[in-house]
């Protein structure tokens, strides 16, 4: 008994140690992404940014692209031919995505790969950390609102490193995820911190692995959506300025170029919110399952239960904007922060403001 005692607060201890070693590796990890971008802004960036500028006022003006070519015997011919774009759709402006947060630098695209060898080595250590938590307390490592920090950073970047190995185009995400995720940790090793222990009596159930498993996935997706649109914003004000004869300043010539046109950014977004929304669907119907057996009532109005069916709501109001109303644009994006900003309430405000049976996080 005191050996087992010994070895679960050893195995504890070896958690924190991860977590703060993944909390280094995220820090370099960081800095590389940095150097990617700094890099990026002294490379061709700023005249491929004018020629693309260029190129769309001209497409937008008469949709091809005229060519000047030398005729035999003196003079000019001028062909006109289809402008190329890489991404739009239907109601957007027809403007290519930018070269990456590279910028189309060797060395500034070298930082880039390091930034993400970084992060694939901290959420590798990271998952170990959590792995190690729940092997302390023999349970699933997500009773209280620190685990279920611990665990919904790692499944974040997990979705965004496997993005990465299905070749998909995300190393924007990259800076802004890493950053956050390095605030969330922070938060989880001052604030909410909680030491190992066992869970109260309601939440031994199989269905934790289920429900809170699902929530924490559903969040991490929601919020690499909600990333998408807020940089969508930005590239959409971007280009909106563009469009108006107007002039950005350095740092949007420098940054918002390199990241991809408004039209795809507001695409991924909606395509990665409306992937994870059925599970999310599923998340809710399996925790009034679950209140059902712990409690003897499907549905209570607990305020966690409340906010949940809100942002499902929102989310559903988003999605069903986007699909028959034809929402687009910055109206749809307002909507998806609407529904995530409900998501994160649910768990921060509610757990540690709102008092009710998921009143047990151990803050």
């Amino acid at each position: 008994m005191i050996l087992a005692a010994t070895t679960n607060e050893s195995l504890a201890h070896t958690s924190n140690y991860l977590i703060y070693s993944a909390m280094a590796v995220y820090l370099l990890a960081f800095f590389a992404h940095m150097a990617e971008w700094i890099l990026g802004s002294r490379s061709k960036v700023a005249r491929t940014a004018a020629a693309l500028t260029a190129d769309a006022s001209s497409a937008a003006d008469s949709g091809t692209v005229k060519v000047q070519v030398a005729k035999k015997g003196g003079g000019t011919a001028v062909l006109e031919r289809p402008k190329v774009v890489t991404r739009s759709s239907s109601g957007n402006r027809d403007v290519p995505d930018g070269p990456g947060a590279a910028g189309g630098d060797v060395k500034g695209d070298l930082y880039g790969r390091i930034a993400v060898s970084f992060t694939v080595l901290a959420f590798l250590v990271e998952f170990s950390g959590v792995l190690t938590r729940a092997l302390s307390v023999q349970r699933a490592p997500w009773g209280n609102m620190y685990e279920f920090n611990l665990t919904f950073s790692t499944v974040a970047v997990g979705v965004y490193v496997t993005l990465l190995a299905l070749k998909k185009n995300v190393r924007w995400l990259g800076l802004p995820l890493v950053t956050s995720v390095l605030l969330d940790l922070g938060l989880a090793v001052t604030v909410l911190y909680t030491a190992s222990d066992q869970l109260v009596p309601a939440l031994h159930s199989y269905w934790l692995w289920i429900h809170v498993s699902t929530a924490i996935f559903c969040g991490a997706v929601f919020y690499v959506g909600a990333v998408a649109t807020i940089l969508y914003l930005f590239r959409d004000r971007y280009e909106a300025k563009l469009a108006e004869g107007g002039k950005p300043g350095n740092f949007a010539t420098s940054v918002l170029e390199r990241l991809p046109a408004a039209a795809s950014l507001d695409k991924f977004a909606y395509r990665v919110n409306a992937a994870v929304f059925p599970l999310w669907t599923f998340t809710i119907i399996a925790g009034a399952i679950w209140a059902g057996d712990a409690w003897g009532r499907y549905w209570g109005w607990d305020p966690k239960e409340v906010w949940s069916f809100i942002t499902w709501v929102a989310y559903a109001c988003y999605l069903h904007a986007r699909a028959t109303a034809g929402w687009k644009g910055r109206k749809a994006a307002t909507l998806a922060l609407l529904a995530f900003g409900c998501w994160l309430f649910n768990y921060y405000g509610v757990n540690i403001f709102v008092n009710g049976k998921h009143s047990y996080a151990g803050v």
